[in-house]
């Protein structure tokens, strides 16, 4: 079902048609997604393309509404300590998503500042700099659509002290059109003599959750054999074995529950129960796709997957500072995760909001928010605390000291910023890390070819394409979708139907409806610059 408020902004809803590639004489099939986040919803957009019957079951009121988004991570420049080859994947995988999502990226960019107190210098980033424009210039020579992050030759540039000491007596410029007047605000309120030189400036955009929403709400609008069932609850997956003519063939058959007012029951893993008698429903799908997010182990036990996995819970606060004097880049201050000096990050919205993070177990992270699987379980348990967090908002006075903490951790080294003004919510949630290594910033999906079951899970959600792309292959080889090329040609070519019928206003439209449910300031569904 699709929600009301956006049915009232799809007036061209359901306008496009299933690819002829698909009626070679193959049955169409029915695919369960278990999960709207990133994953499941832009899985589901992909499969949609293709003419097959997806359902996604989300326990949210909509689509993609968990942990925090800010940043268009386009070649992983956040993270020192990745491999330089994944950050060559994070690239492709950004470009991607940013022709699939065009009108969710908010054009400006990042500053990477070394602070004085870190032992390592910004020199050390330069052969993994050079690595990702050798690659972006081949993407964009391979497909010139695919130069989304501006001029190949410009996705970095260096400025050392002496320039920004002469950028700081410029005027500023409302609207920023070169990378120096972006950088004139910086140059004025960042503290120079506490960083290294010189600075990193490079073209990784924003990335806006609430209009990322609207976006994939609005695509699977568009395809009637998709079935979008939000504030659903799914009590129990269970295999469903038919034999005919001595063939056995594996579906599942979902059993759940649609409840208007989801979001106020407990959560399935505190194991506790409502009393409100809601009937349960049914669907037998021929293939089940787990995209749960945090929450991917209680399908994985039900299925009787074993794997091994961590959950996070994170979490960054929202802020308003009238102070900057305009638009102004996000600004990154190197630190080592976990420590108290660990990395803060500014990321501007529009008319002076910020979100901010900060990787200590004071803002960020949290001292006991990482939680593993068990032998007896694939679902790690986190602290009931945060369940409830997740599920019901966050304490008052907890919310307001970390949003203040956060504010003074940035004010370090921008001072203005200490008038910033708290606001009474945050981006948070619980983040899924394949396998023990919570320095994982790629992954992807794992197949169960043998029992038609998938699994996604996406560190980061510019993953979720190639996800989906991974899944794709897998219907292909088990004939559940055509072979012939044709099938694909709108993902080689991105030419996603939505596009074609949805503006950017259109989807601001929907996405400051979401903004305003979910608590936010209406402003913060906007965007500086669009691609």
């Amino acid at each position: 079902m699709t929600p009301p408020f956006i049915e009232s902004y799809a007036p061209d809803a359901h306008v496009s048609a299933e690819p002829k590639a698909l009626n070679n004489g193959l049955p169409k099939k029915r695919v369960g997604i278990i999960g709207g986040g990133t994953a499941g919803a832009t899985i589901a957009i992909r499969l949609a393309a293709l003419g097959l019957e997806t359902y996604v079951l989300e326990k949210k009121k909509s689509l993609i509404d968990g942990p925090p988004m800010c940043h268009l991570h386009a070649g992983g420049n956040l993270y020192r300590e990745i491999p330089d080859e994944d950050c060559i994947d994070l690239l492709k995988q950004c470009i991607d998503i940013a022709r699939l999502y065009p009108h969710t990226i908010d054009v400006r960019p990042t500053v990477f500042a070394v602070p004085k107190r870190d032992d390592d210098s910004p020199e050390d980033l330069f052969p993994r700099l050079n690595k990702l424009v050798k690659a972006y210039s081949e993407l964009v020579e391979q497909d010139s659509a695919n130069k989304v992050l501006g001029e190949p030759e410009h996705y970095y540039q260096l400025y050392s002290y002496e320039q920004m000491l002469k950028l700081a007596k410029q005027k500023q410029v409302a609207k920023p059109t070169s990378l120096d007047e972006w950088m004139i605000p910086v140059a004025k309120h960042l503290t120079l003599d506490k960083l290294k030189f010189p600075l990193i400036v490079a073209q990784e955009y924003g990335w806006n959750i609430f209009r990322l929403s609207a976006s994939a709400q609005l695509a699977l609008a568009q395809y009637k054999h998709a079935h979008v069932l939000t504030s659903t609850r799914v009590k129990n997956v269970s295999p469903v074995i038919n034999t005919n003519n001595d063939k056995q063939t594996l579906k599942w058959r979902i059993e759940y529950q649609s409840e208007p007012n989801l979001d106020e029951q407990p959560d399935t893993q505190t194991n506790t129960q409502t009393n409100t008698q809601v009937d349960t429903q049914t669907i037998e799908v021929d293939y089940l796709i787990n995209a749960c997010g945090f929450q991917t182990g209680i399908i994985d036990d039900l299925v009787g997957v074993d794997v091994k996995r961590m959950v996070e819970f994170k979490a960054s606060y929202i802020t308003h500072w009238q102070g900057a004097g305009g638009q102004i880049p996000e600004i990154i201050i190197y630190g080592n995760r976990g420590t108290p000096e660990g990395m803060a990050q500014l990321t501007p919205y529009p008319n002076g909001y910020f979100q901010i993070h900060g990787m200590t177990n004071n803002i960020t992270l949290f001292n006991d928010g990482l939680a593993d699987a068990t032998p007896m379980s694939a679902q790690p348990k986190l602290p009931n605390k945060y369940l409830h967090y997740i599920k019901d908002g966050w304490d008052e006075a907890a919310l307001q000291t970390r949003t203040q903490t956060a504010i003074d951790y940035v004010a370090e080294f921008v001072p203005a910023f200490k008038t910033a003004n708290k606001q009474n919510n945050a981006l948070f949630g619980g983040q899924q890390i394949p396998g023990d290594d919570d320095t994982l910033r790629v992954a992807d999906v794992s197949l169960y070819s043998h029992i038609n079951y998938a699994r996604a899970e996406n560190v980061k959600a510019s993953s979720t394409l190639i996800a989906a792309d991974q899944i794709v292959g897998e219907f292909i080889k088990l004939g559940i979708i055509s072979s012939d090329p044709a099938v694909n040609h709108h993902r080689s070519t991105h030419q996603w139907s939505y596009l074609k019928h949805n503006s950017s206003d259109k989807i601001g439209e929907v996405a400051r409806i979401l903004a305003h449910e979910r608590g936010f300031p209406i402003d913060m569904a906007e965007l500086n610059n669009s691609l």
